[in-house]
């Protein structure tokens, strides 16, 4: 049995992967700022990770044989962390977000985002600027350390209303803004997401991966899923949350290779439509 700590872990895809852990008979705990009770059968420590002092006292003398960390978003963060978790692995929920800068018309490996290809000098002024320097920090460690890069979540609870954008709007024959020539991207259903964190975190590969269901996705076609005969308005700036200017699919067989089979995106995106019209 493996002792699991993951930080965070109380909503969305974060909590199936808790509950998915416990129900593989894993000891697992959780750690949050305790605004959600954690799943039954599971351990719970309450801190503030931002606050160092803190978290050690929550923490006290523990040690674990894999951390996932759900909720690091930063350089500060990462190096909190470092100081203060022992574990013989460490798994980072990263975000295909890190690959923002690259400009390329294949799908995108691991290999262009390195410790190398980062500055860790800039500042903490955007997502993927943040998710690219915590994982180098994590990288410059001696703990053997897995980042996922997760591509756009869809389906489940959804808290980030992106899909929900595209339905509200379609449903009620109103445009959706977009590029003038929106390039395609990678998407994963949430329920997928927290089977393959789940399998990574119990697997003992080391490095970066990508985690994207099969099938890359423009916004002219998810607004096809979503509508027989959709509306849009190209527009400067400001496009729609999964409207892309850039040619951002993920090569996932790294991941294949490891193991893990993915599904295609056609093969559940009409649920998680219906889903968001039920809600």
């Amino acid at each position: 049995m493996k002792k699991v700590l993951v930080l965070g872990g109380s909503r969305y895809f974060g909590r199936g992967v808790v509950e998915r852990l416990r129900d593989a008979g894993m000891d697992v705990t959780v750690l949050n700022r305790g605004s959600t009770p954690a799943p039954s059968g599971v351990a719970q420590l309450i801190a503030d990770r931002d606050d160092e002092v803190e978290l050690k006292a929550a923490l006290g003398s523990r040690s674990f044989d894999v951390v996932l960390d759900q909720v690091c978003y930063t350089p500060v963060q990462a190096e909190i962390a470092r100081r203060v978790l022992r574990a013989d692995r460490y798994v980072m929920t990263s975000t295909i977000e890190v690959y923002d800068q690259v400009r390329t018309e294949t799908p995108m490996t691991e290999s262009l985002v390195t410790p190398a290809t980062v500055d860790l000098e800039l500042p903490e002024y955007d997502y993927g600027d943040g998710k690219r320097q915590a994982e180098t920090v994590f990288a410059a460690g001696d703990t053997p350390f897995v980042p996922v890069r997760v591509a756009h979540v869809l389906g489940g609870e959804d808290f980030t209303g992106r899909l929900r954008h595209y339905v509200e709007r379609l449903d009620a024959g109103d445009a959706v803004d977009i590029h003038a020539d929106p390039r395609p991207s990678t998407f994963i259903h949430a329920r997928e997401i927290a089977d393959f964190l789940t399998w990574a975190t119990l697997a003992d590969f080391t490095g970066p991966v990508n985690a994207g269901s099969h099938g890359e996705l423009s916004v002219l076609e998810l607004a096809a899923a979503i509508s027989a005969e959709p509306e849009f308005r190209v527009v400067e700036q400001d496009a729609s949350p999964f409207s892309f200017d850039r040619y951002a699919v993920l090569d996932t067989s790294r991941a294949t290779g490891l193991g893990f089979s993915f599904s295609t995106t056609t093969d559940w995106l009409g649920e998680a439509v219906e889903e968001l019209r039920k809600a």
